[in-house]
């Protein structure tokens, strides 16, 4: 039977919304691996907008969901409506839309709320034993979806990010631009991508890496 992958975006753009580039990389290696997928992302406004060549806020609103389908032609659907049991693993990629629109770590840390339909989603998919991949800074959604105990990395043991999961009450392992850290118990997979990454190629050696391991798994 052919597999089907979810993958859940947070917007388009690094600073309020998905990583461009991780983004595309794992649409690019399950296309590659002739694997179908489906993108979805939450029907929510993101919690502010960036000037991405300023840094600056702009005053307006954008929908994380209407944001997101510039990173996937369109195909895209709302995940509130999305069935765990259709796919066999799901993968999100990281930007700084996943501790923004996908949660509240952005400001909140280890104190973070995570969107109901983003971990409701996750965490039938951790109890249906199916393989989950977080990029970058999405390893951050792992304790919420696991619980205490869970082994992720999100790069360097002296990030900040890395300190609030062990917070949290995840294992963090630190871990090299082009590796994988695997928790074999939780089915998880995780990889630093851009929390490490200083171009896109360091960013896609772990990425494809990642996706070749959620495959196996799924």
């Amino acid at each position: 039977m052919a597999k089907k992958i979810a993958i859940i975006l947070s917007g388009c753009g690094v600073f309020d919304g998905a990583e461009v580039y991780e983004a595309t990389l794992v649409q690019l290696r399950l296309d590659e691996a002739g694997v179908e997928f489906q993108c979805m992302a939450p029907d929510v406004d993101q919690m502010h907008v960036l000037n991405h060549m300023t840094g600056e806020e702009m005053q307006e609103t954008r929908n994380v969901l209407v944001e997101s389908a510039r990173l996937c032609r369109g195909n895209i659907i709302d995940v509130a409506r999305a069935d765990a049991a259709d796919y066999d693993a799901v993968i999100v990629p990281g930007g700084f839309g996943v501790a923004k629109n996908l949660s509240t770590f952005a400001v909140a840390g280890p104190e973070m709320a995570t969107n109901e339909a983003v971990l409701g989603f996750l965490q039938t998919m951790r109890g249906l034993k199916k393989p989950i991949g977080l990029v970058c800074i999405a390893p951050v959604l792992a304790p919420k979806v696991f619980g205490a105990g869970v082994t992720c990395t999100l790069g360097s043991d002296d990030d900040d990010a890395a300190k609030a999961v062990i917070v949290m009450g995840a294992k963090h392992q630190a871990c090299a631009v082009e590796e994988i850290c695997i928790d074999e118990q939780n089915n998880l997979i995780t990889t630093p991508a851009y929390m490490l990454a200083g171009r896109i190629s360091e960013a896609s050696s772990g990425i494809s890496r990642l996706v070749s391991a959620v495959l196996e798994r799924a």
